[in-house]
């Protein structure tokens, strides 16, 4: 019978360059100790990387740039699958997938219905918040967006620029949508997106 290592190293063989493995994907081959260490052997050897710990990649390597490692949002989403969870972006993050900041934070924060866990990966990195059954919730694919990253912000700040945009971006939205969504949305939300789009919500704002 083949090592757990030899085991291992097979399997790979089979997967895609810059892929993000666990060591839960190779369950019923050996002890969890016995898998951990077999990665452990193969990062030595040079055939998987450690990203952080429990999540390894097979490089990827670009014949202009070099090594290629994972995006955050992608090993975001990679965990997530790997640990059967809901997530959505939050906070400033939330905001520039929406294109209301320009700025992409170091540590991407996402709402989820997993556990609380932080992930440090060089000088970035990802951070799963747990929230309560009803943010996930909302149906607006913009809208549960948007109330999400004001979450975080305070309102008062928002500026004129920023509130145009908001508008452009929840006239996007259906009415359905957004009604429904509020009826989640903390009071302050909903006091400042229905302000903004001329209460009552009975029609698009121009």
């Amino acid at each position: 019978m083949n090592s757990i290592h030899q085991e291992i190293s097979s399997q790979i063989k089979d997967f895609q360059p810059g892929v993000i493995v666990f060591p839960t994907d190779f369950r019923g081959l050996g002890t969890d100790d016995a898998i951990r260490q077999a990665l452990s052997r193969l990062t030595k050897e040079g055939r998987i990387e450690r990203l952080a710990h429990g999540i390894y990649f097979l490089p990827n390597i670009h014949p202009t740039f070099g090594k290629l490692y994972p995006s955050m949002e992608e090993v975001a989403n990679a965990v997530a699958a790997n640990e059967h969870m809901r997530i959505k972006p939050a906070g400033a993050y939330a905001l520039n997938k929406l294109g209301l900041s320009t700025q992409v934070p170091a540590r991407l924060v996402y709402i989820t219905d997993g556990q609380a866990r932080q992930i440090t990966i060089g000088k970035g990195g990802v951070k799963f918040k747990p929230v309560s059954p009803k943010k996930f919730g909302m149906k607006g694919p913009i809208s549960s967006l948007l109330i999400q990253g004001l979450e975080e912000m305070n309102i008062s700040q928002i500026t004129p620029n920023m509130e145009e945009r908001i508008k452009q971006l929840l006239n996007q939205e259906t009415m359905d949508n957004l009604y429904y969504d509020l009826k989640l949305a903390p009071a302050r939300i909903n006091d400042f997106i229905v302000k903004l789009l001329k209460y009552p919500l009975n029609g698009r704002v121009a």
